[in-house]
Formats: structure tokens, sequence, C-alpha cells
């Protein structure tokens, strides 16, 4: 005849204790599974915006008229020995800039900067998608710098302003690649430039330089190292009357 043992009884206290445990296993299981959700979620919400911009289709966009502007070369117009030079920040994703570049700005170049008697930079500081999985600040300042070193820069910034709608995604690597393309660039070289560590090197160089000058937003406008309207966005007038008044410091 076969025997059989019984397991022995545990104790209450024995007993609690072991509840206890097996409530603490499953509270731990909840928690990495819990911490493993909110990974993938936030991985999510990362990679879904590029996987969108990648299979997006470039679409139409605003075509321009290239144009030779005196005295251009890179992200900079005019005499670069000048007593005056003239600084800008912007960002290609503010409204403000877009406003300032397109009416204001043409008149400083046509007036001062092609005729040699300034120093005009233009200054990438794309910091407005900080916070934003979607990149377009920092897409469009890498392609313009790339454009630049082609010293095409001034024809990309137009046509990017050209094509701003303020949505997401509109400037998506396709759709500025598009951008070089419709202009003539090397493709090759421009290519090359946009996956290149100088570039962010540039961009990098740039946020630094903006924060020593106490830049807080776009577009800032600095003559010789003055933010002339700070907060503000300065009209061709602001920007006259500071030329004029830099000419008489160095004069004097």
């Amino acid at each position: 005849m076969a025997h059989s043992k019984n397991k022995p009884k545990l104790s209450k206290r024995q007993a609690l204790r072991e509840e206890r445990k097996r409530r603490e296993q499953r509270k731990r299981l909840f928690t990495i599974l819990a911490i493993i959700g909110a990974a993938i979620i936030i991985i999510g919400l990362v990679l879904i915006p590029t996987i969108q911009t990648s299979r997006a289709p470039v679409g139409e966009f605003v075509q321009i008229t290239p144009a030779v502007i005196p005295l251009a070369e890179g992200t900079a117009i005019g005499n670069p020995d000048s007593p005056i030079k003239v600084e800008v920040f912007e960002d290609f994703k503010c409204k403000a800039c877009k406003s300032y570049s397109e009416v204001f700005e043409p008149q400083v170049i046509e007036n001062h900067a092609s005729k040699g008697e300034i120093y005009y930079v233009i200054y990438n500081y794309p910091f407005l998608d900080d916070q934003n999985p979607v990149k377009d600040s920092d897409r469009a300042a890498y392609a313009s710098e790339c454009a630049a070193e082609q010293n095409r820069f001034w024809d990309y910034h137009k046509l990017i302003y050209a094509n701003l709608n303020f949505v997401p995604n509109e400037f998506s690597e396709k759709r500025l690649t598009a951008f070089a393309e419709s202009l003539g660039l090397d493709m090759e070289a421009f290519s090359s430039c946009i996956d290149s560590t100088d570039v962010k090197t540039i961009i990098n160089n740039n946020l630094a330089r903006g924060s020593q000058m106490g830049v807080t937003g776009t577009p800032s406008v600095f003559v010789n190292g003055t933010d002339i309207k700070p907060g503000m966005v300065p009209t061709y007038e602001d920007i006259q009357a500071a030329i004029e008044q830099a000419k008489s410091n160095t004069s004097g």
C-alpha cells in the first residue's frame, strides 16, 4: 500500500508573510510593466512623426525666381571690413521672422548691405522645436546652411519662408531636398552636407553666440552688438536709425 505524505500546514503568521510576498511580487511586476508601457508610448511619440515624415510625399510648393545679390557670400551680405555689423538671429518656423525677412530685410539689403555700407549676417537660431519631436526648425536651418556652402543661402532662405505654413513636417528632408533641386544645387554635395557634423557645429556655434549675446527670441537684430529692439520686430526705419547712429559713433 502506497503511503502519501501530507504537507505541513503553514501557521497563520507564515501564511500572511507568503501572501504579503505574493502581493509585493505582483506590485513589482505591474510597476515594471507600467514602465515598459510608458517607454513604448514615448518611443512611439518620437518615432511616429519621423516615420510619417519619411513617407510623406513632397507635394507642390511655391517656387521663387533666384536673384543675384551683390556682395553676398554664405549667410552674409556686404563688406566684412565695415565698421558697422548687423547680426540677425532667425528661426525658420517663426512667424515674426517670416514677416521681417519679407518686409524689412530686403530694404536693409538693397539700401545698405549690397552697397558695402554694412556687413549683414544671418545666424540660424533654431529653438522653437526644442520640445517638439518634429524638428522642422532644425532641419530647415541645416538645409539652409548647406545651401550657403554653395553660396545659395539667400535663394534658399527666401524659398523656405515662401513655403512656411506653420504646419508640422512641412520641412521634411524630402521637401527640403526638393527645394534644393528646384534651385539647381549640387545634390550630392547638399546631401553630404546635411549628414555632416560640420553643419551641426555651425548651428551649435550660432546657438552659443546667440545665448552669449542675450537672444531670447527671434528675430533678434543687433547693430554693433546692441539689440536694437529687444522683444520686438524692428522695422526698416529702426535698423536704418541704428545704422546712422553707428556711423556717427565710428566717425566721431
